[in-house]
C-alpha cells in the first residue's frame, strides 16, 4: 500500500472516531488542508451530506473509487452493496430514500452498466426521489475511444444523455469537485421535487491528487426553508371561489404527501370531497367521510364522479400526469380551479386557475386561517353534494366486496378454479396490515388492482411507482430492507412479467441477508394491456405466453431462498404467507391467478385516457373543456 493510501486509512479511522468531518477538524485530529484524490473527495463529500451507502456494480470504470470505498468501509464509515444488475441498484436506492428516508448513491462502471442504471433512474425522476448516480466516464486526454463509451467522436456524450433525465456534472477538472457536490446536493435534497443527480467520473481523473485540498470547502447537506405565498389578495380570491362554489373536489398528488391534516380540514370547512392520486394511499385516512379514494384513468367510479361533477377543483401538489386527470378531461364541470404547487409549470397546468405558488402545507394553513376568520365552520349535517358522493363510495365498496366474496373463477389456462387478482391482492394486503408489513406494488394489473384495493389509514406502508410504472420496481426495491438502518418486513406484489424483468433479487437477497417476501401473481399474461387491447380493438395481441414455469422451484434453486406454492384459495394463500413471514430470509410465493373477461375477475377501469383509438375522442373532449 502506498503512502497516500495509508493516509486515507488513517483519515478514515479519525473520521470514524470523531463522528464526522467538522468534528474531526475542530478537534485538531484532522488538518483542514491535505492531499486528497478526486475519488476520496467524492466519498468524503457525500459522507459530509449523510450519504453512507453505495449500491451497484464495480467495474473497470470505477476501480479507483472502489478502492477508496473499501478503505472507508474498513473504518465503518460507508457500506457498499454489490448487486447483479444496475436497474436493481437504481430501484433499491430509490426505495431506500422513498420509504426509509436514507439517501444512497448508485454506482456503475461505464457504458452498458451506466446506461442500465440511467434507465432505472426514471423511477426516481418520475416520483421526485433524490438519489446520487455515480458513473465512470471516458478519459479526458482523448487519446482515442474508450471501450464502452458512447461511440461518437464527440465530448461529453454521457453528460448530454443524463441531462435529459435530471441534472449532471462531468468532473473534468479535479478542483471542481466542490461545485459538483454542491449542485448535486441542491438536486438530491431539493425541498419540493428532488431527483437523480449524475456525477460522471472520468477514469483518469478519479486517482488525481489535489494538493492543499480544503476539507472545509466540502458542502454539507442543505436545509432549505419552507416557502409560502405572501400575497393576501390571492387567498382572499380563493376564499371567494370556495364561498361561491356548490360542488368542491380536492384532488392531491405527491407534492401533498405531508398535507393530510390540512386537506381534511379544508374539505370540512369548504364542504368538499377528497380524491387522491394513485400513489398517495394513506395520506388521508380511507375511512374519512369525505375521502373517496383514487380518481383518474382506472381510478374508482366515486373518485371520478367527484372530479367530473365538481364546479370548483382544488388541485394540490400534482403534476397532472395523463392518468391522474384522465388526460385533461376529468374536470368536466369546473368553472374555476385553485392550484397549489411549487413548480410554475405544474401550477399553471389548467386555464381558469387561481395560482398559489409555494409549499402546499403553509399555503393551505393560510387559506384555512382566512376561512375561519371569515366565519366558515364545518356544516351541520350532510349537504346534497356530500350525500351523493358518500352514496357513490358505498356503491364502490359493495362492488369491491362482491369480488372479494367470490374469490375464485375457473381459468382454462390452469384448467381449474384459481384466485382472482382482486381477491388475491386483498388477501395479501390484509395479511400485511395485520403484520404491520410494508407493501410494494409492481407495474401492470397488480399495480392497478393494488391502488384500487388499498384502504390505508396512514401513509408509509404502501408504495406504488405510478410515476413510471417500471416493471420489476417492486422486487428490486425489496433490497432496500436489507440496506436500511431500521427495516420493516416487506411484501413485493409482482406479476410474472415484472418479476422476470428483474429476478436478480433472488441472488442479492441471499447475499445481503434480506428478510422479505415476493408475492408472484402468475397469469402468464400482460393482463392490463390485454384488457386495453380488447377494449380498444376487441382482441388481444402478443400479450400472453405458453411458457409454464414453476417459480417456487426456481426460487428454491437459489440456496437460501424459500420457494412456496401459494395454492388456489384464500386460506391456502394465507398459510403460505404465514410460512413466508416466519422464514428468516427471502421467500417467494408462486400464486396462479385468473386472467379473463369475467366481470368478477377485476376491479374495473374508469375514466378516459389518451391512448390508442381513444385519442381522437379524448382530445376533442379536452379541447371542448378548454382547460
Amino acid at each position: 500500500m502506498t503512502t497516500y493510501y495509508r493516509q486515507v486509512r488513517e483519515r478514515a479511522r479519525i473520521l470514524a472516531e470523531r463522528s464526522g468531518l467538522a468534528a474531526a477538524i475542530s478537534s485538531g485530529k484532522l488538518e483542514p488542508f491535505a492531499e486528497i484524490s478526486v475519488s476520496e473527495a467524492l466519498v468524503l463529500g457525500l459522507l459530509n451530506q449523510g450519504v453512507r451507502k453505495y449500491i451497484g456494480i464495480l467495474g473497470h470504470g470505477n476501480t479507483d473509487i472502489a478502492n477508496i470505498l473499501a478503505l472507508y468501509e474498513e473504518a465503518g464509515l460507508v457500506r457498499t452493496f454489490n448487486v447483479r444488475h444496475e436497474v436493481e441498484a437504481a430501484h433499491c436506492a430509490t426505495m431506500l430514500r422513498w420509504h426509509y428516508g436514507e439517501t444512497a448513491a448508485v454506482i456503475a462502471s461505464i457504458g452498458p452498466g451506466a446506461l442500465q442504471a440511467f434507465a432505472g433512474s426514471l423511477a426516481a425522476a418520475s416520483n421526485g426521489i433524490g438519489v446520487y448516480h455515480i458513473y465512470g466516464d471516458e478519459t479526458t486526454h482523448d487519446e482515442g475511444p474508450n471501450m464502452q463509451q458512447i461511440p461518437k467522436p464527440e465530448q461529453a456524450g454521457f453528460l448530454e444523455l443524463v441531462k435529459v433525465m435530471g441534472q449532471g456534472y462531468q468532473l473534468h477538472t479535479p478542483e471542481a469537485v466542490f461545485t459538483a457536490l454542491r449542485r448535486g446536493a441542491t438536486t438530491v435534497f431539493h425541498p419540493y421535487f428532488a431527483g437523480p443527480f449524475f456525477l460522471l467520473m472520468p477514469m483518469n481523473v478519479q486517482p488525481v491528487v489535489v494538493p492543499q485540498f480544503n476539507l472545509l470547502e466540502l458542502p454539507a447537506r442543505p436545509e432549505f426553508p419552507s416557502v409560502g405565498c405572501s400575497q393576501e389578495e390571492t387567498f382572499r380570491k380563493a376564499a371567494d371561489l370556495i364561498r361561491e362554489a356548490k360542488a368542491i373536489a380536492i384532488k392531491f398528488g405527491g407534492g401533498a404527501h405531508d398535507c393530510g391534516p390540512e386537506i381534511q380540514e379544508l374539505a370540512e370547512l369548504a364542504d368538499g370531497v377528497i380524491v387522491s392520486g394513485a400513489k398517495m394511499t394513506g395520506s388521508v385516512p380511507y375511512s374519512h367521510p369525505r375521502y373517496l379514494g383514487v380518481g383518474g384513468s382506472k381510478g374508482s367510479p366515486c373518485g371520478n364522479y367527484a372530479m367530473n361533477q365538481a364546479d370548483l377543483a382544488i388541485v394540490v401538489g400534482a403534476r397532472q400526469v395523463c392518468q391522474w386527470d384522465c388526460s385533461g378531461t376529468a374536470w368536466k364541470q369546473a368553472r374555476h380551479l385553485i392550484s397549489f404547487n411549487t413548480e410554475p409549470c405544474y401550477l399553471n397546468q389548467y386555464n381558469r386557475s387561481l395560482l398559489i405558488l409555494g409549499h402546499a402545507k403553509p399555503n393551505l394553513q393560510k387559506l384555512i386561517e382566512l376561512l375561519k376568520a371569515e366565519g366558515r365552520r364545518p356544516p351541520i349535517g350532510e349537504s346534497a353534494w356530500l350525500k351523493a358522493n358518500r352514496k357513490n363510495k358505498e356503491g364502490w365498496e359493495a362492488f369491491k366486496r362482491k369480488r372479494y366474496e367470490n374469490p375464485v373463477l375457473f381459468d382454462p389456462l390452469w384448467g381449474r378454479e384459481v384466485l382472482t387478482q382482486p381477491a388475491a391482492i386483498k388477501t395479501a394486503y390484509d395479511f400485511a396490515r395485520e403484520k404491520k408489513a410494508a407493501c410494494y406494488f409492481d407495474a401492470g394489473d397488480v399495480q392497478a388492482n393494488g391502488f384500487q384495493a388499498a384502504e390505508e389509514e396512514e401513509p408509509g406502508a404502501v408504495f406504488s411507482d405510478t410515476g413510471s410504472s417500471y416493471m420489476g420496481f417492486a422486487v428490486s426495491s425489496l433490497l432496500a430492507a436489507a440496506a436500511a438502518d431500521h427495516p420493516v418486513y416487506t411484501f413485493a406484489f409482482s406479476g410474472d412479467g415484472s418479476f422476470t424483468m428483474n429476478p436478480q433479487i433472488l441472488f442479492d437477497g441471499v447475499e445481503h441477508r434480506l428478510r422479505a417476501c415476493i408475492l408472484l401473481f402468475d397469469n402468464r399474461s400482460m393482463a392490463a394491456i390485454t384488457g386495453l387491447q380488447e377494449a380498444q380493438y376487441q382482441r388481444p395481441y402478443k400479450t400472453q405466453d405458453r411458457v409454464e414455469t414453476d417459480y417456487a422451484a426456481l426460487a428454491r434453486s437459489v440456496k437460501g431462498v424459500q420457494g412456496i406454492f401459494g395454492g388456489y384459495g384464500p386460506a391456502e394463500f394465507r398459510r403460505a404467507m404465514q410460512e413466508a413471514y416466519e422464514y428468516p430470509g427471502l421467500s417467494l410465493i408462486h400464486l396462479p391467478v385468473y386472467a379473463g373477461d369475467h366481470e368478477l375477475g377485476g376491479l374495473g377501469v374508469y375514466g378516459s385516457w389518451n391512448v390508442g383509438n381513444w385519442c381522437a375522442e379524448v382530445q376533442r373532449e379536452h379541447h371542448r373543456l378548454g382547460l
